[in-house]
C-alpha cells in the first residue's frame, strides 16, 4: 500500500535532481491535483490506486523545462524503476504498468490497461492550468469523460487549487 509516508519519500527522491521550481505548471500543485484526480477516477474505474498515486509524483518529475521535453516521461519511468525495492515494492506487473504510464503519458494515447488509462486521464484533467479545456475524445475512461468530472477537475486546475498533499510536499522540501 502506498502511504503518505511513501509518497513523501518519493517526493524527496524527486527533489534530489529536480530542475524546475515547485510552483511551475508541472510542479507540486500539478502533481497533487493529478493524484486527487486519479484517486477520484479510480473509485469509478477500479484502477490500482497505488500505481495512480506513484504516477502523480513521477510522471513529470524529470522534466528539464516547461516546454517541449520529449524524453521526460521516459526519464520519469527510469526514476520509478530506480525506487523499486528502496522506497516501495511493487509486483513486476505493477512496476511495468507504472513504467508504461509514465513513459507514454504525453503521447496522446487512449488505449491500454485501465490503471494506465486512469493515470493518463488524471493528468489530462488538469489541463486547464495551461488554458486547455480537456477534450472528452482525448480522455480514456467513461469516468473522466463525464462532464461533471471534467468541470470539477477543470475548476480546480483553473484556480490553481493546491491540495493538502502538495502543501505537505512543498513544506517538506
Amino acid at each position: 500500500m502506498v502511504t503518505d509516508d511513501i509518497l513523501l519519500c518519493v517526493f524527496r527522491e524527486v527533489m534530489r535532481h529536480n530542475k524546475l521550481p515547485l510552483d511551475d505548471i508541472h510542479g507540486a500543485g500539478h502533481w497533487g491535483r493529478v493524484l486527487e484526480n486519479g484517486v477520484k477516477l479510480a473509485e469509478h474505474t477500479g484502477a490500482n490506486v497505488d500505481i495512480v498515486k506513484l504516477f502523480a509524483l513521477l510522471h513529470d518529475s524529470r522534466r528539464i523545462n516547461e516546454d517541449l521535453d520529449r524524453e521526460h516521461g521516459r526519464r520519469g519511468a527510469e526514476l520509478a524503476r530506480s525506487l523499486q525495492g528502496r522506497i516501495y515494492t511493487l509486483s513486476r506487473s505493477d512496476l511495468d504498468l507504472l513504467d508504461h504510464a509514465c513513459e507514454k503519458h504525453a503521447a496522446g494515447t487512449t488505449e491500454g490497461d485501465i490503471t494506465v488509462q486512469t493515470c493518463w486521464d488524471a493528468d489530462r484533467l488538469d489541463l486547464r492550468r495551461v488554458g486547455i479545456i480537456p477534450d472528452p475524445r482525448l480522455l480514456c475512461t467513461p469516468a473522466a469523460k463525464d462532464p461533471v468530472m471534467i468541470a470539477w477537475a477543470s475548476q480546480r486546475s483553473l484556480t490553481g487549487h493546491v491540495t493538502d498533499l502538495a502543501r505537505l510536499l512543498m513544506q517538506a522540501k
